[in-house]
């Protein structure tokens, strides 16, 4: 497996920009200067760097230590800078059929890369280890007028360490890559809360030719994808995983991500059985808690805060050993909270609470059985 990029040292204080048209000014500046900038979305923060300097986009990889089979999505100011770098007529048109229906928004295609002849300037390679390449346009004001300034695509996975909860405030960015970063654009909290939906098209994303597959559910729902598309055209993979070491297609497709240090179990299908886990957790000693989970669009907007809350109790409080959360509805965003959670939960599901399921637990979140109220190690 190619390891990932060794994470970079933290060097120097990383500014705090406002998002207004002075920040914005700054921080275009900076990403064509080759620097990093961490930036709001509608989803969550990305971590932005120009998507044709070479050197800049593999200072996002070493910054995250992130593995180079990991690729990153390029964020394009609309349809005419997509054009440019990938084909949205692959296919039959899907792709561009979609990004017609969802651009601006949480949708990212992944289509073959251009081949455009002459002298102007290529994506670089350590944008994706294939000859695909996620595109993006967000809706976001301010995401939005940093690509019209910066004048150039941007290559932004989400804005934290590898595997680690998403950030959806600039104080979430600056908790987790603080001084690896030149500055942060603060433009409060992110609305939606999830990453991208992405979707690959035909061959491009491995599926048959004619077909849409979808990646990694996300901030537009499986549904209406389906209403948008011609009929029988869109592949669900559930939530898929790529082997390590493997070039993905995707980002957020490792069985582990998403992942607070406290261990999180992932329960599905019976009602009461998040409840009945975390009471057979705290019966052998351990500091369980259940999270309960409000409806899919609340849920998703203050998932990963919920999550980095487990590592960050209030002043004063005590940071439990486990936490056990049950499935959403698998419909409308309830599908991408479900995705999240599940990785979150290094891919974990818990079906029944008897004691042999509670011992599993233990033993998978690293508590010896003879010693239950030993606290686990960092995962």
């Amino acid at each position: 497996m190619p390891p990932a990029h060794e994470e970079s040292a933290p060097q120097t204080a990383t500014e705090v920009l406002e998002a207004d048209a002075d920040g914005i000014r700054a921080a275009a500046d900076l990403l064509r200067d080759g620097e990093l900038v961490a930036f709001p979305t509608e989803t969550v923060y990305g971590l932005g760097a120009c998507a044709f300097d070479e050197e800049a986009v593999g200072a996002v990889f070493r910054a995250k230590g992130r593995p180079s089979t990991d690729p990153l999505i390029v964020h394009v100011a609309g349809v005419g800078s997509a054009e440019a770098l990938g084909d949205l007529d692959t296919d039959g048109g899907l792709a561009r059929m979609l990004v017609e229906a969802f651009w601006p928004g949480p949708l990212t295609v992944v289509v073959p890369k251009s081949d455009v002849e002459g002298p102007g300037p290529r994506l670089a390679t350590a944008v994706s280890p294939t000859q695909t390449v996620g595109l993006r346009c967000p809706a976001h004001d301010v995401a939005l007028e940093l690509l019209r300034t910066a004048g150039v695509p941007v290559a932004a996975p989400s804005a934290n360490r590898f595997g680690r909860v998403s950030p959806t405030s600039a104080q979430h960015v600056l908790a987790e890559l603080g001084g690896r970063i030149r500055c942060v654009l603060d433009g409060g909290s992110t609305p939606l809360g999830v990453e991208s939906t992405v979707v690959g098209v035909g061959e491009a994303a491995g599926c048959p030719p004619g077909s849409v597959r979808l990646l990694r559910p996300g901030g537009v729902p499986l549904e209406d994808l389906v209403a948008v598309l011609p009929p029988g055209t869109l592949e669900d993979l559930g939530s898929a995983s790529v082997d390590p070491g493997v070039a993905a297609h995707s980002p957020g497709t490792s069985v582990s991500h998403y992942a607070p240090e406290v261990p999180v179990v992932f329960t599905v299908d019976t009602p009461g059985l998040a409840a009945a886990v975390a009471a057979g957790l705290r019966s052998r000693g351990l500091r369980a808690v259940e999270l309960p989970l409000p409806e899919a669009t609340e849920a998703a907007r203050g998932l990963y805060s919920l999550l980095r809350g487990l590592d960050e109790p209030p002043t004063g409080g005590t940071r439990v050993d486990a936490a056990v959360v049950s499935a959403l509805p698998p419909e409308g965003l309830g599908r991408a909270v479900n995705d999240r959670l599940l990785r979150a939960a290094h891919g974990h599901l818990q079906h029944n609470a008897d004691i042999e399921t509670i011992d599993g637990i233990l033993e998978r979140i690293g508590v010896p059985l003879d010693a239950p109220t030993a606290r686990t190690d960092q995962r």
